[in-house]
């Protein structure tokens, strides 16, 4: 990013510091239905785009954060590599940046980890204008390294995100997509015996008494993994659209009005005995579900098998009010405060979107 975008970048911060105001970054808008309140002025942060360093032999990508996610993609296939956590797009023009500040994966998160698991390094302008440089280029440069995966998930709320650098991995060799029919409390069963197993298992889905499960890695370690699974292959370009519509929520059941929840749970859990349609993901660690059910309902159901819940998209405005995210205890809240604080002093960035309080 050159100077001069970065002395017109913080002159907006210190001008908006010094009367009060607050700013929000921004890049396409594709995710700016999610977290909690948009607010603030918008910060176009598209001024600087492009990969700035990509070596495929050392395995990572630095861009400027204003990067669309598709171009980094498509510059990674051609050498036959990927961001291995999927991240969603939820539009055409998603940015390297905004993708970071979400800090959503997609479906190949159970076999490659999550997004947080591939920041290097992150290149940040803080609320007082000051360029702050964290992590680096590779894994055992540890220097600042939680620092730099604390922006995952931080919605624009600690500062304006300059440059990214993450790991990458190659594609794997062969990738097949088995379907059978199971209900969902045999599909969570089986999903539990197979991930106690050393299957090359990629991505999980269950919905309407299916169940889809992706193996990726060589082919004779795929051929194993079908004997014991089992079920019907699905065509490659089935497939291919399957996880797709998964990844970016294009899915039928992604489709319609009722409020859409993302619940996090641990593997033993069982199927949620609550009103509403589900779509499991992720061996049963991630269950979307399509229910008007009040909040503190749904979350108190949640807590007791372990987990927390989302609302990811709609619902009413009361349960809005309340917070999309799981409520934090004080001690935590503490930690979020401080955290505000010493990145952005002054209340500057995105203020309430991750919680009213910050």
């Amino acid at each position: 990013m050159s100077s001069h975008l970065h002395s017109v970048l913080r002159e907006q911060v210190l001008e908006a510091a010094a009367h009060g105001r607050t700013l929000r970054p921004h890049g396409s808008g594709s995710k700016d239905f999610l977290a909690q309140t948009l607010s603030g002025t918008p910060l176009d942060m598209r001024g600087a785009q492009g990969v700035i360093a990509y070596e495929p032999s050392e395995l990572f990508i630095t861009a400027h954060a204003g990067t669309r996610l598709a171009e980094v993609e498509a510059l990674l296939a051609a050498h036959n590599q990927m961001l291995a956590f999927e991240p969603p797009h939820f539009g055409p023009h998603a940015t390297l940046g905004g993708a970071l500040a979400a800090g959503l994966s997609g479906p190949r998160r159970i076999s490659a980890g999550s997004l947080r698991d591939f920041v290097l390094g992150v290149t940040l302008m803080d609320g007082q204008g000051r360029v702050l440089r964290f992590g680096g280029q590779v894994m055992k440069n540890v220097a600042g390294f939680d620092v730099s995966r604390l922006i995952a998930g931080s919605f624009g709320t600690l500062g304006l995100i300059l440059e990214v650098t993450l790991k990458v991995l190659p594609r794997p060799p062969a990738e097949q997509t088995r379907v059978l029919a199971l209900d969902e409390a045999h599909a969570l069963s089986a999903l539990r015996e197979w991930g106690a197993q050393p299957l090359p298992l990629s991505a999980t889905l269950w919905h309407d008494g299916r169940l889809a499960v992706r193996l990726s890695g060589a082919e004779p370690a795929l051929a194993a993994a079908v004997r014991i699974v089992g079920g019907e292959p699905l065509a490659a370009d089935e497939a291919a659209a399957l996880w797709q519509s998964v990844r970016e929520q294009r899915h039928p059941f992604f489709s319609g009005d009722a409020p859409l929840w993302r619940v996090a749970l641990p593997p033993m859990a069982p199927a949620l005995a609550l009103e509403g349609r589900p779509l499991v993901e992720w061996n049963g660690m991630q269950r979307w579900l399509r229910s008007d059910i009040d909040a503190d309902a749904l979350r108190h159901a949640v807590r007791a098998l372990g987990g927390h819940a989302t609302l990811f998209r709609g619902g009413r405005a009361v349960d809005r009010a309340l917070g999309v995210f799981e409520p934090l205890s004080p001690e935590v809240m503490a930690v979020h405060r401080r955290l505000k604080q010493a990145f952005d002093p002054s209340g500057v960035f995105s203020p309430g979107r991750l919680y009213a309080e910050l």
